[in-house]
This record gives C-alpha cells, structure tokens and sequence, in this order.
C-alpha cells in the first residue's frame, strides 16, 4: 500500500513539475487577436470569375484544335456561367466537329441544333473548378501572409470543403490598410503589345479600327498612379504572364526609382526574345490586374531578364514582389467583413479575463469551504493544480509548434473548467456524505464516494469533449480557443478531482487507521 501511495505522489509531482516548467512564462503563449489586437477579415472567393477563365481558355483552346484539324467554326458566343455556342460551320465538318469534342472537351456536355452546337460545363467538373480555386486562393493567401511577416496567423477556409469563404486573422498587425490591400491584390501580371494609346477618350482610341476593338484586342485603361491614364488597345491574349517568371526582385531603374526585376522561365523567355525581337520600336505594356502600369518601346531584343518600371515607392515594390512571389489569385475575393482590434482593447480584455478568472476562484473557494469545511478545501488544492495544468498543456503545445493562442472565449472556457472542476468534487463528496450516512467507515466512505461517481463524472465530461471538438472543427479563432482550453480543463479535472483529491484523502486520513469523523 505504501509502495502505490508513494508512486502516485511521484506521478503528481512530476506532472506538477513538468506544468510549471512547460508554462513559465506565461508571456510565452501567443495570444489571440481578441487579447492581441489585430485584423479579421472574411473573404469571399468569387468562383465565378474562375468558370468564366474556364471558358475563355477552352475557347482558346477549341480554336487552336480547330485550326489543326482545318475545321472552319466562323463564330464564337458565350451565352450564360459556364455556357458557349459554335456556329457557322459547313455540315460536312459536323461529324469531324463531335469527334473532336468527344475527344479533348470531356468535361462538356453539348448538343447540335439548327446548325450550332451548345456546350454546358458539366456540374462535377465546375464544383471540382470551384473547390480547386478556393484551395488555391486559400494557399495563395496563406504564402503572401508568410512572406509578409505576421506571426501567429489564422488562414482557414469557412463552411468546409464546399465553403467559398475564407477567414484570416492577424494579431498585432501595425498596418491594416497594407496588409488588407496585399492580401486581396489579384496579382495577375500581364505584358501584352500596344497597338494603339493612350487616349484620353476610347472612341478617339479606336478610331484607326472603325470605331469598334478587333477580335483579337481589347482596351484597357492605364493606372492613373502609374502612368498618365487614358486608354491603350492591346493584343488580347498576353504574350507572357507572372507565371513565366522564375524570380523577382528589388531594383532600380536608368533614374533610380524603385523598380521590380525579374527574370523569366525558358519557355516564357523564348516568347518574351520572340515578341521583343519582332517589334522594336513599339510599345509593350505591362499589366498588373487589368491595369498598365507602364508601357515602354522596346529597344532591343530581350530573353530572359528586365524590369518593370512605374512611380512605385519602395513599399509598392516590396509589396509586388511579395504578390508575384505567392502567385496570382486565382479569382477575385470580395471583402464580407473587416474587423480591426487595437491593442488597447486588447490589454483591457486581458485584464477583465484575469479579474473574472480570480472572482470565479474566490467565490467558488467561499462557497467549498463554507459548505463541505475540510473536504472543501481538499477541492481547492486540485483546482489550483488544475489551473497550472491547463497554462503547462498550453505552453506545451506552444513547445511542440503546434499553432494555439489564449483568446478571450478561451478565457472563458478556463473560467467554465473551474466550475465544471468543482461540479465532479461535488458529486464525490455528496457520494462519500451518502456512504456515512449509511454507516460506513470514514475510509470505506472516501472509496465508494470516488467509485461511484466515477460514471457519472466520465459521462458528463465526455460529452463536454465531443461537444468541444465540433467547436474546434467549425469553428473560427476565438470559438476554437474556447474549445480547445475547455478540452484541456476538463482533461485535467478529471485527473485533479478523482486522482489528486483521492491522493489528498489518502495522505491526511490513512486507510488502516481508525477515523470517526470526516470534515465534509
């Protein structure tokens, strides 16, 4: 017998031990944006925009095949999301036509009629489109806020894997604007060959091509911050994209203003040499999210490296090149809430948790010792022993790298953990009350109370972990830090209440002596 009750002392010891060594200090646990301060914000990812590049490059696609297999389709019309019709073809190419689509477009459905075909985006391939590009958009995010430097972010996506929301906190960000506008920047970089601009008016634009834009051109307009505005007519499809680049960097231009250097990957290096070489002398713009940033003469040929050039500040370079590093978005994402903390507020909810935290504790030791005297106390040294073992997990799992941060609903799930703490001494002391009653001994009366509370303890608190890991599974930052100290608490309540009380007990009243009465 004093060989168990000795290792149990041992066993409580070190794990009091190691929660104190693991948890000091407290600082180093990472707080949440609530206590923090910081950035929360919901995008939504308009998925959309990714069906309609879909079609644009099945369509561009359907043309290139059309031309290999000398098959002469004269239109080309998209109709609603996900939808385009082939018209004007000879009815002896029909046949060739269906082959062809059967073949290369599986993921479209179609049918011919009254001399067109009509082709649907199957419903399999869009959702699996659309899942695609919010996993992408989740990623793209989650590599832009890396580069930035945030420490401790959440990126998650909302509403599970069919979802098209995604939240992202920043604690302790300084600079909200910037980090908001570097997040939901599209980043997609273009250059493309000026055939006409700028112009001040589109209609003075295009009045070299008979007042409307040719097939194979658009017009864009140029960023005011960046160029002298106005309208320029560019091919339609990009000779090189971000993509092709293989690195970018910090540079300067011919007059020492802050400029973007890149270099290109081969295939987009041997496009880049053809496009340069072919056109000296005239303008290529570079566009960034549908915008010309500059649009300088080509000089020479170029291959493989060059600059992108702008009224940039440092900040607006650094920050491109953050973008061109993580990758375009593959859609663009929409803004549902932007919700900034200072960290002022923050200081002051840390400061109400600790006082609810302390008032909790005092009024439950008030209420223990009044109402079960010695027995009461006992609760309260394994309540003390729960709190440091819930700070020690924590500090832990800030150890092991596993992401975790003290919120302030995690606050809340400590202070909920002293109650629940107390609710299972409460349920062993009413048992062992029982037992004396009935006319057992003090000592036989402690084993039976803490043996057949026991279920009851074990249910309630399993159905509070499982509750808990929903919480965790849907839950956002501030829910999963309840969740997740609420999982600790209980965990470790059920080790102080029915391990640590019990090794209290054992300690002040032996087993093999006789005792008469028992404060409780």
């Amino acid at each position: 017998m004093r060989r168990n009750l000795l290792a149990r002392i041992i066993l409580v010891l070190v794990v009091l031990g190691a929660a104190l060594i693991l948890g000091w200090p407290p600082k180093k646990i990472p707080l949440g944006l609530d206590l923090a301060g910081g950035m929360h914000l919901v995008f939504q990812v308009q998925t959309d925009d990714a069906v309609e590049i879909y079609v644009d490059q099945t369509i561009g696609r359907l043309k290139e095949l059309l031309s290999k297999k000398k098959i002469t389709v004269g239109s080309f019309t998209k109709r609603q999301l996900g939808r385009f019709t082939l018209g004007q073809f000879s009815p002896e190419d029909e046949g060739k036509l269906q082959d062809l689509l059967d073949e290369y477009l599986r993921d479209w459905d179609y049918g011919v009629s009254a001399g067109a075909v009509n082709l649907t985006l199957k419903h399999a391939a869009e959702r699996s489109l659309r899942t695609e590009t919010v996993d992408q958009a989740l990623a793209t995010i989650n590599n832009r806020v890396d580069l930035f430097g945030v420490s401790e972010p959440t990126i998650q996506r909302q509403g599970g894997t069919e979802g098209d929301r995604i939240v992202v906190e920043l604690p302790g960000i300084s600079n909200p604007e910037r980090a908001m506008n570097l997040i939901r920047t599209t980043a997609l970089l273009e250059w493309k060959l000026v055939h006409a601009g700028p112009a001040a008016e589109e209609a003075a634009l295009l009045q070299g091509f008979g007042g409307s834009v040719p097939e194979d051109m658009e017009v864009v307009k140029g960023d005011p911050k960046k160029t002298e505005g106005g309208f320029y007519l560019v091919s339609r499809v990009a000779t090189i994209t971000g993509q092709d680049l293989s690195s970018v960097h910090l540079d300067r231009d011919d007059m020492d203003n802050p400029a973007v250097g890149f270099e290109l990957k081969p295939e987009g290096s041997a496009r880049f040499a053809r496009l340069t070489g072919d056109n000296i002398g005239k303008p290529v713009a570079i566009i960034l999210d549908g915008k010309v940033q500059s649009a300088p003469t080509i000089q020479d040929r170029i291959s493989d490296r060059g600059i992108i050039r702008g009224r940039f500040s440092i900040d607006e370079v650094r920050d491109l090149i953050v973008t061109l590093k993580s990758g375009a978005l593959p859609a663009s994402i929409k803004i549902l809430e932007n919700r900034t903390i200072g960290p002022s507020l923050g200081a002051d909810s840390i400061r109400r948790g600790l006082v609810a935290i302390l008032a909790s504790f005092l009024i439950t030791l008030v209420f223990m010792v009044f109402y079960y005297r010695g027995a009461g106390i006992n609760a309260l040294v394994a309540l003390l022993f729960n709190l440091v073992i819930i700070v020690g997990t924590l500090g832990a799992l800030v150890v092991m790298k596993i992401p975790v941060s003290l919120t302030l609903p995690g606050i809340a799930g400590i202070i909920l953990t002293i109650g629940m703490s107390v609710d299972a001494n409460v349920l062993i002391f009413e048992r062992i009350r029982e037992e004396i009653k009935a006319g057992r001994s003090v000592p036989s009366s402690i084993g039976f109370g803490f043996s057949r509370a026991l279920s009851a303890i074990i249910d309630s608190n399993v159905t509070t972990v499982v509750a808990a890991f929903f919480l965790i599974q849907w839950g956002t930052g501030p829910i999963k830090g309840f969740a997740v100290t609420l999982i600790i608490g209980v965990c470790a309540s059920m080790f102080t209440a029915v391990f640590v009380s019990r090794l209290i007990f054992d300690l002040v009243i032996p087993r093999h002596r006789k005792v008469e009465k028992l404060s409780i």
